[in-house]
């Protein structure tokens, strides 16, 4: 039994079974219909159910091709279904704060928790850590991997990031497909991605790996490049998963950028200015809002394109469903060419004939909360960007110079008045 007809059973074994046996069928369909309105509607921030009903007869058609559903996010809670092994440690770079800290994760989740820990080779190669005693005694036991070099896919069962939000852009990209629950510590500059604070790390991890922990999805963007001479080639286009945003601009040209935009295949607009932003919900607190686009909950479902300066007054950021499929092309009568870059790397130059392909990625970062999903974003939008924080108004009988005026007062009689005073 589905969860539907569940419902449905439990309306009509609440119902008033004393009714009169002559009610007809009609009237007590509407009834049960009636009741299990009450279940439709769930927790998620995302309104009514992904498939709702329309009056008797009217409900959405379902479809096969349906990829993408919409859950509660209260139930989005983590869950090992066999213990954790192996843990990656990602940790920022050229920071001598993060040093201790990192040592002393490193040496705890070998010794007390038995696990395998794995580090970049980079880190192996850190000056400052070849000269510390206690590193020394576990550097022999730790795993490394290259960037770029070294498959990790299969291999880590979950990822602790030390440092700022970079860190966890890091682990995004190290992990094109399927992605390992990421546990970020604030350890950095900014820290809105990194919700957990280091003091009592040995409880916090301990939590998460005995499977108390909620999760937050943080949905990625697919992008894909095709270029105009290999259309015909064997040779397969650039494929990028980014966790914040797209950014196609100028480059050093003098000229606007002149960029064609279609939307599942249709033209909307041509896009005249410094760029476009093509972002996530989780990047929309990034360089889209410094452009002037709407903070969005990680946990909805959506795309925003954001112009950059754009050459036209009524061009304002607009937000689209997750499910389409966004296309970027340089426009065949632009006088220069574009950039594109993901995550802020791997920029490089589109052509024209070029094509760029953007749509929800069906692989998003599982990012360990907190506290839950609400609390851990708007604490972020407090402390982090400074949301709302202003001088509070004071309270009206403090402020005496206004004590003697009312709202019929002009400002004649106002100045008849302090010359009076004078």
């Amino acid at each position: 039994m589905n969860e539907e007809d569940l419902h449905l059973a439990k309306a009509i074994a609440s119902m008033d079974m004393e009714s009169s046996p002559k009610t007809p069928k009609k009237t007590l369909v509407s009834k049960v219909q009636e009741k299990i309105q009450g279940f439709r509607r769930t927790r998620s921030l995302n309104a009514p159910s992904p498939v709702p009903q329309f009056g008797p007869c009217g409900r959405i058609m379902k479809n096969s091709a349906m990829v993408i559903t919409i859950q509660d996010p209260a139930s989005q809670r983590l869950t090992w279904y066999k213990p954790p092994l192996t843990v990656l440690v990602i940790k920022k770079l050229r920071d001598v704060s993060v040093l201790q800290p990192f040592v002393q994760l490193v040496q705890w989740l070998i010794q007390e928790k038995r696990m395998v820990v794995f580090v970049e080779q980079s880190v192996m190669e850190d000056t400052l850590l070849m000269n510390n005693s206690e590193f020394g005694l576990i550097k022999e036991k730790l795993m490394t991997f290259r960037d770029g070099k070294d498959d990790l896919t299969d291999k880590i069962d979950f990822i602790i990031c030390l440092g700022g939000d970079g860190t966890l852009l890091y682990a995004s990209l190290l992990f094109q497909q399927s992605v390992p629950p990421v546990m970020a510590f604030h350890l950095g500059s900014l820290g809105f991605l990194t919700p957990f604070q280091f003091d009592n790390f040995e409880e916090q991890v301990t939590n998460v790996l005995e499977g108390h922990a909620a999760l937050t999805l943080r949905s990625r963007l697919r992008c894909i490049i095709v270029r105009k001479n290999e259309e015909t080639s064997h040779k397969p286009p650039t494929n990028l998963l980014v966790l914040n945003e797209v950014v196609v601009d100028r480059g050093p040209s003098p000229y606007l950028s002149n960029i064609d935009l279609f939307l599942d295949g249709k033209h909307i607009t041509s896009v005249q200015g410094d760029g476009l932003i093509v972002s996530t919900p989780t990047g929309s607190t990034a360089y889209a809002v410094a452009a002037g686009a709407s903070m969005i909950h990680p946990s909805v479902p959506a795309i925003m394109v954001t112009p950059i300066c754009p050459h036209s007054l009524s061009f304002r950021p607009i937000v689209v469903p997750a499910g389409v499929e966004l296309k970027i092309c340089v426009s065949p009568d632009s006088r220069n060419t574009s950039w594109v870059s993901f995550d802020g790397r791997n920029r490089q130059e589109l052509f024209h004939g070029d094509s760029l392909t953007v749509t929800t990625s069906v692989y998003p970062v599982p990012s360990i909360c907190s506290q839950d999903q609400i609390s851990d974003w708007f604490d972020s939008l407090a402390e982090c960007l400074h949301w709302n924080v202003r001088k509070r108004q004071k309270h009206l009988d403090e402020l005496s110079d206004l004590t003697h005026s009312s709202s019929n007062d002009t400002l004649d009689s106002l100045d008849h008045t302090d010359h009076i005073d004078s």
